[in-house]
């Protein structure tokens, strides 16, 4: 037998309504914010995430599943989508849509780590970006949107917060501070923090080894060195956050993991799911067209975990819709009814209906028991007599009511009626 790879998950039958249901959600509040759907493929060019992500990133460094093709060329799965999108962005020209340009993802995303509750290797996301705006209005829509979907679906126990990481005005600023602390401490840093030291220190404040994350404790922070173009910008996006009555903390010690970020980073976070604990995570990013050899545009966006949400949904006993019934179950007492039943049925699923019959040749008793097992809402024995008077009876499995119906009536009925 030859078993699932560790890290990935299978969405089964009987679950998979609970993912439409989400992504239904998704996609519905997607076009209310007039944001449209944008498909990029599940592999790229991996200088691709190196120029975008972050050569210096844990996911970059490590979690990464890379490989040369046939053509020697190195390739990668992707761990998330907002590089990818910003390649679309570029390479198709997306700015003569008109701006600004509102996109949103839903998708696998791949990364090579311990799986754990609510982390898998082949992960799903919900994401939404917008570029075009350099205002703080499209930071504040963006964070309204996710915040609405987390409350539509009546989720408890979930902040968000926000913090600014400075603009490459006043990061050198930062990184000179930063730099000059861990410096002190560089005896206790894993190893890759002292290569980040001189790539890039602001990594190290997101470095999860407990030596690391408690020096990071008394860092200095990016908030406590912003110019004053990002400190304005901060505080308007505080004040329309507050006049929107979206309910935030600010969180000086938020990074991200991710060097594209610029200016606003933010995470919705719970508790409720132990202690991967962020559910959806995003920000600015200003410079990413500029660094992946496009023109420079503002863009600002998140990435949502499906997996996490889902599993916040089933620790808070949220009920989810229930996956539609069948219409109508077909049901036949010999060889002759199985020919007409499959007929009936292909005719009534032209006009809408969700209809099927027997495919395993079981006994009457047992075919009405699988129409139950199915959840059927009506069923229809069809034997010679039906079939020869042209009429048939329409049980209602729910109260046992019958309705009669010729043929004709039947063959006409359409998904409104139901």
């Amino acid at each position: 037998m030859i078993n699932i790879p560790k890290g990935t998950k299978d969405v089964l039958p009987q679950y998979s309504h609970e993912w439409q249901f989400v992504e239904s959600h998704m996609r519905s509040l997607a076009h209310r914010f007039g944001f449209k759907e944008i498909r990029t493929p599940t592999f790229e060019h991996t200088e691709l995430f190196m120029r975008g992500v972050g050569d210096s990133t844990d996911i970059v460094d490590k979690e990464m599943y890379t490989f040369n093709d046939k053509g020697n060329r190195s390739l990668s799965l992707r761990p998330e989508g907002t590089a990818g999108v910003a390649r679309s962005y570029i390479e198709n020209n997306l700015a003569d849509l008109g701006l600004p340009v509102k996109m949103y993802y839903i998708g696998p995303a791949f990364r090579y780590e311990r799986p754990q509750s609510g982390r898998l290797r082949e992960h799903h996301q919900f994401g939404a970006e917008l570029y075009g705006s350099p205002t703080p209005y499209a930071d504040a829509q963006v964070i309204s949107m996710a915040s609405m979907l987390l409350d539509e679906f009546s989720l408890p126990d979930i902040t968000l917060n926000i913090n600014s990481i400075g603009c490459p005005k006043c990061r050198p600023l930062f990184n000179k501070a930063v730099r000059k602390y861990f410096e002190q401490h560089i005896e206790s840093m894993c190893e890759i923090c002292k290569e980040r030291l001189v790539k890039n220190p602001l990594r190290i404040l997101d470095c999860k080894v407990p030596s690391c994350a408690e020096i990071s404790k008394n860092a200095p922070a990016p908030s406590d060195y912003l110019c004053e173009e990002c400190s304005s910008h901060q505080q308007k996006l505080i004040d329309i956050l507050t006049a929107s009555k979206i309910p935030f903390k600010f969180n000086r010690h938020i990074v991200r993991g991710l060097d594209y970020y610029t200016k606003t980073v933010f995470e919705f976070v719970t508790s409720s799911i132990g202690a991967q604990g962020t559910v959806c995570g995003g920000g600015r990013y200003d410079n990413l067209t500029t660094s992946l050899g496009g023109k420079p545009t503002p863009a600002v966006g998140f990435g949502m975990g499906i997996e996490r949400l889902l599993m916040m949904l089933e620790n808070a006993k949220i009920n989810i819709t229930a996956p539609p019934r069948l219409d109508i179950f077909l049901a036949q007492v010999n060889s002759k009814s199985a020919n007409f039943a499959f007929e009936l049925a292909v005719t009534l699923r032209k006009h809408g209906l969700s209809v099927d019959t027997d495919l395993m040749d079981r006994s009457l008793k047992a075919q009405l028991k699988s129409a139950n097992k199915v959840n059927a809402k009506f069923i229809i024995i069809l034997g010679e007599e039906e079939i020869s008077s042209n009429q048939i009876k329409l049980r209602d499995m729910q109260n046992g009511t019958e309705t009669p119906l010729t043929m004709e009536q039947l063959r006409t009925l359409t998904f409104e009626q139901w």
